[in-house]
């Protein structure tokens, strides 16, 4: 028995997921609109891209909770200064498996996808868990 929006075989690759989380944010924006907007969209974090819309970073939750924390003004401190380096991103033939042990092995709460050099969107550790049991978005409704 086949259900809508799931592929014959299951899901195998990260292409085949739909991402719930489409937000991205840019080297220059300041750290309070960033969290407005992660807190918006309730999500964790987005990857940052620089001017030429290249990969260059990822903003979590974490990350401006340390800031604050350490006492910083959101309002006066970039993405920039915000991000977590050294980004890990995934293609869209990458194994549902593979993306799931990157994901646990540095404690990501987001992956982000790579299309044609770009970041299109990132799967979340939910998207990769309905999508490990075989179920489409929409199940939540």
């Amino acid at each position: 028995m086949s259900r809508v929006g799931i592929p014959a075989d299951g899901f195998k690759t990260v292409g085949q997921i739909v991402g719930t989380n489409t937000i991205q944010f840019h080297t220059a924006q300041d750290g309070m609109t960033i969290t407005i907007e992660l807190l918006s969209a309730h999500v964790s974090g987005g990857p940052v891209l620089d001017a030429e819309g290249r990969y260059v970073g990822f903003i979590s939750e974490f990350d401006i909770l340390k800031a604050l924390e350490a006492g910083q003004d959101l309002n006066s401190l970039t993405a920039t200064e915000l991000m977590a380096g050294h980004p890990i991103a995934v293609g869209k033939s990458t194994p549902i498996p593979e993306a799931i042990k990157l994901m646990v092995d540095n404690h990501l709460l987001n992956l982000p996808v790579e299309e044609n050099g770009e970041v299109t969107y990132s799967v979340t550790r939910h998207d990769l868990l309905r999508a490990s049991i075989g179920l489409a978005v929409g199940i939540e409704e």
